[in-house]
């Protein structure tokens, strides 16, 4: 006869459904997977992915002379590990182009009459001229800049023992901080949250797409339809792009009238770039809901596309502070070329060439999204 106790709360009871939970879970791949993979990514990324004061930072140099004092003052600034000096351009123009098309962060340029000017004691000048549209990531680098050149002209000069204060006043260090001289965050993070909010929104919206029918038994009404697997995925991604155009709207506007963005660069071409951007999106989350079987696992599994997104696209932290393998993982993902495209154009007002290698890899998401989406949306049928 069974007790009282038994009714009421049996440990048997509770080891059969415990075990049926930890089988249950065992078999749920996606879910196993979430729960070991989130928090050693977390720790990777933190741990040693993220550098909130980037080195061996990418620099142009125009100097048309080569004067010892010269070759000192650009050793220097190499002996900070800052500046790497990785392009010499012959003409201001050329160093132009190669700051606007983001190729470099800093362009230093010496003047021919430098060694001139030390020689006869007149007061000589460089210019640095620094990308501040990330304002975290050249603070570091302009910060060392006086006392560095200062020490460096003084050593060229023989003057080693004298001090460094003694001489300050004999260089001038003139820094420009192009793009966003008061180094005001907001045109960092404004802009780039634009594809962060298109990113959670595109993707968790249509990667429930075919996992929604799924749970709600009309899938085999879809697929009684005459329709071929790229009629149905357009069918599913398309609509989104309507929703996608609504935010991208909110988002400009809020970021004029709200945050005061400078807007340089030209509406339709920015426009263009982010059609391609959202439509990677959208067939990204198509593709992930051919691989969940339930709309929890979509869920979970566009988080799991999102924390590293978010991390080592350069929206959080500087892109050039991760260490090679994070730029490497950082460059597969769609979020970090659409934030140099839209902070070229609108900070810098980039034209096509400067964007256009950009674009073109959003483009080959386009096309390997969808082609994944049509090859499993296949195979999940059989």
């Amino acid at each position: 006869m069974t007790s009282l106790t038994d009714g009421i709360f049996s440990f048997a009871r509770l080891g059969a459904l415990l075990t049926k939970e930890f089988i249950q879970m065992r078999r749920d791949r996606i879910t196993f997977a979430m729960m070991l993979g989130v928090p050693l990514m977390q720790l990777v990324l933190f741990g040693f992915a993220i550098n909130s004061d980037p080195k061996s930072l990418p620099a142009a140099l125009v100097a048309t002379s080569n004067d010892q004092y010269t070759r000192a003052m650009v050793s220097a600034l190499q002996n900070t590990n800052y500046y790497r000096f990785d392009h010499i351009a012959e003409t201001a123009a050329e160093a132009e182009e190669l700051m606007a098309s983001g190729e470099v962060a800093f362009v230093v340029t010496i003047p021919a009459d430098f060694g001139r000017r030390v020689a006869s004691g007149d007061a000589p000048q460089i210019l640095i001229e620094a990308d501040a549209t990330d304002p975290s990531a050249s603070s570091g680098a302009v910060s060392t800049l006086g006392t560095v050149a200062n020490q460096a002209l003084l050593r060229a000069q023989g003057m080693e023992a004298a001090s460094a204060e003694a001489a300050k006043g004999q260089l001038e260090v003139v820094v420009h901080r192009r793009y966003n001289p008061e180094g005001i965050s907001q045109y960092n993070i404004v802009p780039g949250l634009l594809g962060v909010i298109l990113q959670m929104t595109m993707v968790m919206m249509t990667s429930m797409a075919l996992t929604r029918e799924t749970e709600r038994g009309t899938m085999e009404n879809l697929l009684a339809m005459p329709a071929s697997p790229a009629e149905i995925m357009l069918g599913k991604v398309l609509p989104y792009l309507v929703v996608g155009a609504v935010q991208v709207a909110v988002v400009l506007i809020a970021s004029k009238l709200l945050f005061s963005i400078p807007f340089i660069g030209s509406l339709s071409l920015l426009l263009s770039a982010i059609l391609v951007f959202v439509l990677a999106l959208v067939l990204l989350g198509y593709t992930i809901s051919t691989i969940a079987r339930t709309q929890m696992q979509a869920m979970q599994l566009t988080f799991f596309f999102f924390l590293p997104s978010i991390l080592l696209s350069g929206f959080m932290f500087p892109y050039r502070g991760m260490p090679g393998w994070a730029q490497a993982l950082g460059e597969i993902l769609p979020l970090t070329h659409f934030l140099r495209i839209i902070r070229a154009v609108m900070l810098k007002g980039a034209e096509f060439p400067a964007i256009a290698a950009e674009v073109g890899i959003l483009a080959l998401f386009v096309a390997v999204f969808a082609g994944l989406a049509l090859f499993r949306f296949r195979r999940t049928l059989d």
